[in-house]
């Protein structure tokens, strides 16, 4: 059904309008379009982040499917029993459903403070579909930088002045890291190619263990940028191979999306005030540096893939 626009469109939402995110935010976005790759009976877990905050103002919630709330640092551990329950009482004939399970947070709440539940929860093999929406900081508490920020990126906890320069460090590779545990289907989507995201959805929750999806969620307010440019920006964080859309099912590599001709990594940052800085020409070495770190990672990426 991925490919079938119409279809989808006809399929029930089950992320009701009326939240508070910002307008722009990713976030919404991707949910919708990743709901949108399962069917039946459906349990989500949500970290604290802009997304459960902003879809659970009491007394209302926006979520139409059983939703829990859990703290940034056990989401992945609460849906991992409530799947563990779900088997047990299966088989005892409790249960005649079958039911499908959901972790989402974002980036402070799985690159960091989660990262031990979902590695714990990972190696358990419970099987549910981690959600990471990757905003690259901890904009729900102040942008203050986290270890998915990349580098150069200004934060209040990275600021920009005579002393510093943005965020020194690059990137974790949290991608990697999921992968590293060989679970049976780990995915990088982004929801400006909506039919890569949804078959990734697809792919993830008929995956015959756990699975994670690691999706770009550009953020208004943390990335400084027009409220219009949301997809145009997570569209060119692809097109630069910024952010390569690529999945690993069973331990095989695949590039899902190529890029005809690949950007130049400063035709992404242009249009954020968070790499304002990086574009003053003695900062070269700085935006010079991040090109290259974002070639070399675009090259092991098809050499994993068998493309280099």
């Amino acid at each position: 059904m991925a490919g079938n626009l119409k279809q989808l469109s006809h399929k029930p939402e089950r992320l009701a309008s009326g939240h508070r995110l910002c307008a722009g935010c990713g976030a919404p976005i991707i949910v919708r379009q990743i709901l949108s790759g399962v069917d039946g009976p459906l349990v989500i877990a949500n970290a604290t982040s802009c997304l459960q905050v902003t879809t659970s103002v009491y007394p209302y919630s926006n979520w139409r499917c059983s939703w829990i709330h859990s703290a940034f640092e056990n989401t992945a551990a609460t849906i991992g029993g409530v799947e563990a329950a779900y088997r047990a009482l299966k088989k005892r004939g409790e249960i005649d459903e079958d039911y499908k399970f959901m972790a989402i947070g974002g980036d402070g709440g799985t690159f960091d403070i989660g990262l031990q539940s979902l590695s714990g929860a990972l190696e358990r093999g419970h099987k549910f579909v981690y959600v990471c929406y990757d905003n690259e900081a901890y904009m729900n508490t102040g942008v203050q930088r986290s270890s998915a920020t990349p580098f150069g990126a200004w934060t209040t906890t990275s600021p920009v002045g005579e002393i510093g320069q943005g965020k020194l460090m690059g990137r974790k590779d949290l991608t990697a890291i999921v992968a590293a545990h060989r679970i049976p289907y780990v995915a990088q989507a982004s929801p400006s190619h909506w039919k890569d995201m949804v078959t990734k959805a697809e792919k993830a929750f008929n995956a015959d263990g756990p699975a994670f999806l690691n999706v770009i969620s550009p953020c208004v307010p943390g990335w400084k940028y027009d409220t219009e440019l949301t997809i145009k920006l997570a569209k060119s964080a692809v097109d630069s191979c910024y952010w390569p859309l690529y999945e690993i099912e069973n331990g095989q590599y695949k590039v899902t999306y190529r890029p005809k001709e690949k950007k130049p990594v400063v035709e992404f940052l242009k249009p954020q005030g968070r790499f304002k800085h990086l574009l003053d020409p003695k900062n070269k070495q700085l935006l010079d540096n991040l090109q290259a770190q974002v070639d070399r990672d675009w090259e092991e990426l098809l050499r994993k893939a068998g493309e280099g």
